[in-house]
């Protein structure tokens, strides 16, 4: 976008009653986001949904002085931007009503990706849960998603190490400007995330710090992402928003299950409990529930690494498949003398390594 577009999309950004939904619907009515200037206040009050108390501070000369320096801000930084008209804008995005008409981004980012997981939780995080978390992460690498959480203490930083670890572009996704890094004891990892990934924000660096911030963070990682994964979360927190709101946008939710006892479980407990959030055990669960499938390029890569590093079971499973060439889940599950919960684990696997393939009707064969 233009200078002068950037200019007049940023004091839409910093009308405080106005909002992102009404501030697409004036974009839209009029054109650009200088023409909702240039246009009648009274054709404006026309629009469904617009009215004077929306439209209170629009034209307030303080916004203009404002969005001056945080251009100043912007390109002193090397920040880009993305508007919600651009080819760039994430796709899923693009269909969440509230979704930030801008936000700003920093780092080599590539949000075309068409799988894209957010994972967030406590920041109390247990050692069972981050210990899940980065095998999770671990086993769902070959299938190269993008990793979204929220660079706070606990799950978050635990979601993002684990990506770096296994080479995937992670994305923090900020509750404040991109002047400032919150907490500020994970400056350390801002490099390795930018390298392969970045940060992106809706807020200006003139933002006041506001725990408010995050509730309102929380709608983009609900809203950029195809599932979104509650890893650990007590009875009340901002990660059960972040499941509200993903729930609200028709998009995936996953939960831990945890002990009854486990105070860091009450919250992924009662999602799975009250059926607003799918039960994960294992990546298996989330690759079968999203229908996700390895393509042949990665398939072979994998079984020249992995071929004969099979386990006990994965063993079982695979021997069976070579004399019936290919059999249905329930079939495997009979013969090889296992639940199915731990058939789809292990089926995944040996996908992974490449010495199994799965077809419609969840009919598996070997390779």
């Amino acid at each position: 976008m233009t200078k002068e577009e950037l200019f007049y999309t940023l004091i839409l950004q910093k009308v405080p009653k106005l909002g992102d939904a009404s501030a697409k619907k004036l974009i839209q009515k009029t054109g650009s986001p200088k023409a909702v200037f240039t246009e009648k206040k009274s054709t404006l009050m026309k629009i469904d949904g617009i009215g004077s108390f929306k439209l209170k501070d629009l034209y307030s000369k303080d916004f203009y002085t404002l969005a001056e320096d945080e251009i100043k801000f912007i390109e002193s930084n090397d920040i880009s931007t993305t508007y919600f008209k651009d080819d760039k804008y994430p796709e899923k995005l693009k269909h969440c009503l509230d979704g930030p008409i801008l936000f700003f981004q920093k780092g080599a980012i590539n949000l075309n990706k068409k799988r894209i997981i957010s994972i967030v939780g406590t920041r109390k995080v247990t050692t069972y849960g981050a210990k899940f978390c980065e095998q999770l992460i671990e086993e769902l690498s070959p299938l190269n998603p993008l990793i979204v959480s929220g660079f706070a203490y606990g799950v978050d930083i635990a979601a993002h190490k684990a990506a770096l670890k296994n080479n995937l572009q992670t994305i923090g996704c900020l509750a404040h400007g991109l002047n400032q890094i919150y907490p500020k004891i994970h400056q350390k990892y801002v490099k390795d995330v930018e390298y392969n990934g970045g940060f992106i924000t809706e807020f200006w660096s003139s933002d006041v710090f506001d725990r408010n911030n995050f509730l309102k963070r929380n709608r983009i990682i609900a809203g950029i992402s195809e599932a979104t994964i509650v890893i650990e979360s007590a009875e009340k927190g901002g990660s059960l928003v972040t499941a509200e709101l993903a729930n609200s946008y028709n998009r995936d939710v996953f939960a831990v299950p945890g002990r009854v006892t486990d105070s860091q479980s009450q919250g992924c407990n009662n999602l799975i409990k009250t059926q607003r959030a799918n039960l994960l055990t294992s990546a298996a669960d989330l690759v079968y529930l999203l229908n996700w499938k390895l393509d042949d390029k990665k398939v072979k890569t994998i079984q020249k690494q992995l071929f004969i590093e099979l386990e006990e079971d994965e063993q079982i499973i695979y021997n069976y498949l070579k004399t019936q060439n290919k059999a249905h889940i329930d079939d495997i599950a009979i013969n090889c003398n296992m639940p199915i919960f731990k058939i789809t684990t292990e089926l995944l696997k040996l996908e992974l390594k490449g010495v199994v393939r799965p077809l419609p009707g969840k009919i598996f064969e070997s390779c």
